[in-house]
């Protein structure tokens, strides 16, 4: 599938491959293709503010991309990101399948041992913009699937560690995600028009500007 094609590219190069075009008269929004630094120079800076936040002003798991399947969106991604296929069973029940776990490295067997994390967390979106959305848009950004980078499959070990801290605070244990996360990190605020802080920015310059000067990073902002 695009997704594991995707998946597969190095540590060191954020290169997300576009949809096949669709016709003309429903064509998607142009991506933005840009450096990391460039693009963590786009990223607006302020203050965060977590007041009135609550996980439930989030809408998830809702019916997903596909409302005809039985499966919400937290099946969705799981089915899309396996490396191998599993089983769907009555009531969208997954059986079998493999995922690799990038935050970690981790092979997974069991789709009931993997979360779905938000790239950039729920109350993390909050404190950047959210708060200021419907939600009907707060809905739309926690089940994301118009972009690869917006949910991804990890360990829920690696998920509960990351929790709500953005790259300040936490980074994949695997040095081989670090740029791939940066990327995917940005590329997600920048799609969804979310703020950084000053401690978040001097963070995300510091990968840029370092040991992941040469990632790519690719994004359509959301409608």
């Amino acid at each position: 599938m695009i997704k594991n094609f995707v998946r597969g590219f190095g540590a060191l190069s954020l290169a997300l491959i576009p949809l096949l075009s669709a016709p003309a008269a429903q064509a998607a929004p142009a991506a933005e293709v840009t450096t990391l630094a460039d693009a963590v120079g786009l990223v607006k800076v302020t203050e965060e503010d977590r007041t009135g936040y609550t996980r439930s002003k989030f809408k998830h798991w809702n019916a997903g991309d596909d409302t005809g399947d039985g499966c919400n969106t937290r099946a969705e991604v799981l089915i899309a990101e396996a490396v191998v296929a599993p089983t769907v069973e009555a009531g969208c029940k997954l059986t079998g399948g493999t995922w690799v776990s990038y935050y970690d490295g981790q092979e997974v067997t069991s789709a009931g041992s993997l979360d779905i994390d938000h790239m950039v967390p729920l109350a993390e979106a909050w404190d950047s913009g959210a708060s200021t959305w419907t939600a009907e848009r707060r809905e739309a950004y926690a089940n994301d699937q118009g972009a690869d980078v917006s949910l991804v499959a990890v360990t829920a070990r690696s998920n509960r560690q990351k929790s709500d801290q953005d790259p300040a605070d936490w980074m994949p244990p695997s040095p081989e995600a670090q740029c791939r996360y940066v990327g995917e990190w940005v590329a997600t605020k920048l799609r969804w028009q979310l703020t950084a802080d000053d401690r978040e920015l001097e963070a995300l310059k510091v990968y840029a500007e370092g040991p992941c000067e040469d990632t790519i990073v690719r994004y359509t902002p959301a409608a």
